[in-house]
């Protein structure tokens, strides 16, 4: 077989892979949003745009989109930040770094179950050890999963734990591209560590910073795994984003049709949202 026959086959091969994984999942889905149905095996009844007209009309919805904004917004932040910041460290040249870069992605590793339930048992009221570095600074103890206010903070800080070693490796494979030549430069005129890093590297680190924002926003904005087990969208909805609401109504309240249209929904505003991120940070160099 010729070379160019093994790439039209690769490529025939990949396209039916997408189309049958993905493309014709994602048709099925927003095909049920205009259907009233009680189950996949029911019977389904077509009634058009009404689930959408429902959903915008609930509260619910409108609150789990902020709650998600907020989610999403908080996450990032802090997993850029922490993300540049150990990267940078990562990149210096210290004993042992090879182990620590080798540690610090230990977090991403885990299984999302075990680190939900090593953070619940670290919070448990009677013998968690973080309860009892609260209690022994004199602090008032914290209801981490009875407020809203501290449930929010409980589902970021742990996305922020568990994905900002994902962002330090974007970012410290980036900081290897940077010429060390343009920081000697830098030194013999004179600037100082913070004007370098605004000057070189953060620009350096433009492209990659475009991408991984991108990328972080999409999954948790989607991210279902880490608030379900954690806090299941509770106390009184404070953390149920559109992830949850659709789950919720397909398979707890059985409208398959409305839990869809969520999805769909959601699917819209996240694709109107990329367009509009690409256009504002275009990923072609300057």
């Amino acid at each position: 077989m010729s070379s160019k026959a093994t790439i039209y086959t690769f490529l025939v091969i990949g396209l039916l892979v997408t189309l049958v994984l993905i493309v014709a999942p994602v048709a099925y889905a927003i095909s049920l949003s205009f259907y009233k149905l009680d189950s996949f095996v029911g019977e389904a009844k077509w009634v058009g745009l009404e689930n959408y007209v429902a959903i915008l009309k609930l509260p619910e919805f409108w609150n789990a989109l902020w709650n998600g904004a907020v989610y999403s917004l908080g996450s990032i932040v802090l997993q850029v930040v922490l993300g540049i910041g150990f990267a940078l460290i990562l990149n210096e040249v210290f004993p042992g770094r090879n182990f620590v870069r080798g540690l610090s992605i230990l977090p991403y590793l885990l299984p999302t179950v075990v680190v939900i339930l090593t953070f619940k048992w670290m919070v448990d009221g009677s013998i968690g050890i973080i309860t009892k570095a609260i209690a022994a600074m004199g602090l008032p103890p914290v209801n981490w999963f009875e407020s809203s206010g501290a449930a929010m903070t409980s589902v970021i800080l742990v996305s922020v734990w568990m994905w900002t070693p994902f962002v330090t490796t974007c970012f410290l494979a980036a900081l290897q591209t940077v010429p060390t030549s343009l920081y000697e430069a830098a030194r013999v005129d004179g600037t100082t560590a913070v004007q370098r890093f605004f000057h070189i590297t953060l620009p350096m680190l433009k492209p990659i910073l475009t991408v991984v924002v991108l990328l972080r926003a999409i999954w948790m904005f989607n991210k279902f795994d880490v608030i379900w087990l954690l806090t299941r969208g509770g106390p009184v909805g404070s953390t149920e984003h559109l992830a949850i609401l659709s789950y919720r109504h397909a398979f707890s309240l059985f409208d398959i049709g409305g839990g869809a249209a969520i999805a769909t929904i959601s699917f819209a505003i996240l694709s109107v949202a990329v367009f509009f991120y690409f256009r504002i940070f275009p990923l072609e160099d300057d």
